[in-house]
């Protein structure tokens, strides 16, 4: 029997491309996004680095199907998030979030947390414990999977958010300013240990940060200004 939050194999294709992607709001009156493009292969780590408003959440928030375009082309692991079908697989099967606030259920245990994206999959209670055991042990909260999330830090929340993203070993796990709450220490072990699961993981990240530190980390720097992408 397949195991259904078994990492997916390959790397190097292309798993998220943007293609000339607009984007406004108000009735066009505020343009974010101008005719940006790029592309995310498998096992990259890619920043996509710029100020606040520069459009690179924007831009993140498309390829996750989280909004959709004015126009441009999307295609993230062969299938386009603007279609309903297409995010509802997305989402199920090949992406993981993690934001800048961690969205955890606060009266939730971190296990609970950790394993709600493995229900829509259909997975076997087994199957997802030792799943969840997997994951809490390589960021040192094995002891913790009890504890509620409301009674945890904000680099444990943060930790348990990151596991939550990985739970279905999705192809592409896309971060939103995911260090952007946390102290500068904190901050800097919250960024490693991303790096350092999604290699183990074998997943692609691409990563929406403003500091320069860490977009410099990265496999490959993006800059977002003006609307565009640009490679540093």
């Amino acid at each position: 029997m397949n195991n259904p939050l078994a990492p997916a194999d390959g790397r190097g294709a292309p798993l998220a491309v943007a293609r000339d992607v607009w984007k406004s709001y108000d009735r066009g009156r505020v343009e974010v996004l101008r005719g940006a493009s790029l592309t995310v292969r498998a096992g990259e780590l890619v920043a996509l680095w710029g100020s606040s408003g520069s459009g690179k959440s924007t831009l993140l928030h498309l390829l996750g199907g989280l909004d959709t375009p004015d126009r441009g082309e999307l295609q993230v692991c062969g299938l386009d998030p603007r279609e309903e079908r297409a995010r509802l697989e997305l989402r199920r099967r090949h992406l993981g979030f993690v934001f800048q606030l961690h969205n955890l259920v606060p009266d939730l245990t971190v296990e609970e947390n950790i394993r709600l994206p493995a229900l829509a999959l259909g997975a076997g209670p087994a199957e997802m414990a030792a799943r969840v055991r997997v994951l809490a042990d390589r960021v040192g909260l094995a002891d913790r999977l009890r504890h509620r999330a409301q009674d945890l830090s904000g680099g444990e929340r943060q930790r348990v958010a990151i596991c939550r993203a990985l739970m279905n070993s999705p192809r592409l796990l896309l971060a939103d300013e995911p260090t952007g709450s946390l102290d500068e220490a904190t901050g800097e072990n919250v960024f490693a240990l991303l790096r350092e699961l999604a290699r183990a993981e074998r997943a692609a990240v691409l990563l929406c940060t403003h500091e320069r530190r860490f977009a410099e980390a990265c496999d490959r720097l993006l800059r977002v200004r003006a609307g565009r992408v640009e490679e540093v």
